[in-house]
């Protein structure tokens, strides 16, 4: 496994919309046990392919507690087919925008549809942090990032700062 670097705000990558996955393969596995690898290490709870340069609509998500056994799930070309009426909010991050949080309102609970590793369609029925992370993991995968959910304002100014700190890298 590899650890792949992460596509940091303000790339335009981030906003594109993900193509799906044709072929459940060796090689798509490998590029999720990858994100996955590079999920860990980073650390975070999830992480779409697009957020390693790759626009293609695969995620992978780990909510298991620090205390307990890693619990690494794999979704490939998901879909949310039901949201509850019922919202409830979280503190969001994300590994493209780097020590940045805001509370976020999405649907308490989603059912998803998707492929797994074994190449068979799923459906799963969240809430909670998991239900927030497939949320979150979905959207990229749809261009859309978790600061398009907060006030202009603080988006604007969240842009700003990552796209300022881009430009005084060294390339």
């Amino acid at each position: 496994m590899t650890i792949k670097p992460l596509i940091i705000l303000p790339d335009p990558l981030l906003r594109e919309i993900s193509r799906p996955v044709e072929t459940v393969d060796a090689a798509l596995l490998k590029l999720a046990d990858d994100m996955l690898e590079t999920m860990y290490d980073a650390p975070g709870i999830g992480l779409a392919a697009v957020q390693i340069g790759v626009p293609r609509r695969l995620l992978v998500i780990d909510v298991a507690r620090e205390d307990e056994p890693k619990s690494p799930q794999v979704f490939i070309n998901p879909q949310i087919v039901k949201s509850s009426d019922e919202r409830s909010v979280y503190e969001e991050g994300c590994l493209s925008i780097p020590d940045y949080y805001a509370e976020v309102e999405r649907p308490a609970t989603v059912t998803v549809k998707h492929i797994g590793r074994d190449g068979k369609e799923h459906l799963i029925e969240a809430d909670g942090l998991l239900a927030t992370c497939l949320q979150h993991e979905i959207d990229h995968l749809n261009g859309v990032l978790f600061i398009d959910y907060i006030s202009r304002l603080k988006r604007e100014m969240v842009i700003r700062k990552f796209t300022k700190a881009s430009k005084g890298k060294a390339v």
